[in-house]
């Protein structure tokens, strides 16, 4: 199937979120399967919750080193283009989610490296040199599904989303019925929510 014939699916993550990262894997496994082609965009829990005071103490606290990773994907995009978003964030979550890596500099340039990208954007994690872009790919995706939201993000066609939120990534058959339904309820004018209580923690796999 040609590359043209494909439907785009703009997908918006934040590389800090063990949730997008699972919802992640499965949008590439559903494109294994159905002509669609991921798109990737960056953005950020952190700016998401700014002001909010009833965040958690603990989750407050972390707001910083979760805009270290966001930050050099948008760097990275700014350097190379979005085309090297998905892989960077491939490398990104196979640290963060597999293996627990730190989140410190020797991490973010293992990732940048192993994406094929220089190793010296690590350096964007502690700048706010590109939060403009950043706050702009952030605001293109919540603008689609307003603030009450968090990551990831979906768009395709008219329809656009949050979520599905799973655990683990549905594979296989199971990863296109959860398209199809997915696609079949954002489609229907007037549907805001399908919800219920977490009962397990995200499992990467």
């Amino acid at each position: 199937m040609s590359q043209d014939a494909r439907i785009p699916v703009d997908f918006w993550f934040d590389p800090a979120c063990p949730w997008a990262w699972l919802t992640s894997r499965w949008i590439l496994e559903v494109a294994k399967l159905r002509p669609v082609e991921p798109r990737w965009h960056v953005m950020s829990l952190t700016m998401l919750n700014e002001g909010r005071a009833d965040l958690p103490e603990q989750q407050r606290k972390g707001q910083a080193m979760r805009l270290e990773a966001v930050r050099i994907c948008i760097a990275a995009e700014q350097k190379y283009g979005p085309r090297v978003l998905g892989g960077l964030y491939t490398e990104f979550g196979i640290r963060f989610h597999h293996e627990e890596a730190p989140r410190e500099r020797s991490t973010y340039e293992a990732a940048l490296v192993a994406a094929g990208l220089d190793s010296a954007l690590a350096g964007a994690a502690w700048s706010d040199e590109f939060d403009d872009a950043l706050r702009a790919s952030h605001k293109d995706g919540i603008d689609r599904v307003g603030t009450e939201v968090g990551t990831p993000i979906i768009a395709v066609g008219n329809a656009a989303f949050f979520g599905p939120v799973v655990s683990p990534t549905p594979r296989g058959e199971a990863a296109v019925r959860l398209w199809d339904g997915v696609l079949a309820v954002a489609g229907i004018d007037g549907f805001f929510e399908l919800k219920r209580s977490r009962t397990r923690p995200p499992i990467p796999t």
